[in-house]
């Protein structure tokens, strides 16, 4: 797989009521992917997370810091690609035993995790073909 880094361009809702949102992620190109089919509630977090807004983290992010800092491991990179028409993540946290990676997460939770920790993105050319 070739990737791309990417950066996010906007963030925010497909429906009036904010239960469905969407994210577009844009390549040193200018080129852009928009992802979507996933919670409102993840837009939202992208955007305060963008906007230096910690005030307060969800459980399930709050629990992959905790579990960095008890042993020593802080998110590096995320990868984001498709797989059998879904798009997921692999994870790659760097500490003291080398590299750990996390494989076939939900691309959504692992682009607000990639957000709230300032770890680069980096997507599957192939998404913007």
């Amino acid at each position: 797989m070739t990737s791309k880094v990417v950066k996010i361009a906007s963030a925010g809702y497909l429906d009036e009521s904010g239960k469905e949102g969407f994210v577009q992620f844009q390549a040193e190109d200018g080129k852009l992917f928009t992802m979507s089919s996933f919670g409102g509630e993840v837009s939202f977090h992208i955007n305060r997370f963008m906007a230096s807004d910690r005030s307060s983290v969800p459980t399930i992010y709050n629990l992959v810091e905790q579990l960095g800092d008890k042993f020593g491991y802080t998110l590096g990179r995320v990868e984001i690609y498709q797989r059998s028409g879904v798009l997921r993540a692999s994870l790659f946290f760097n500490g003291k035993g080398g590299e750990i990676v996390f494989e076939n997460y939900r691309a959504s939770d692992a682009t607000v995790l990639a957000i709230l920790y300032d770890a680069p993105i980096f997507m599957d050319e192939d998404l913007f073909d």
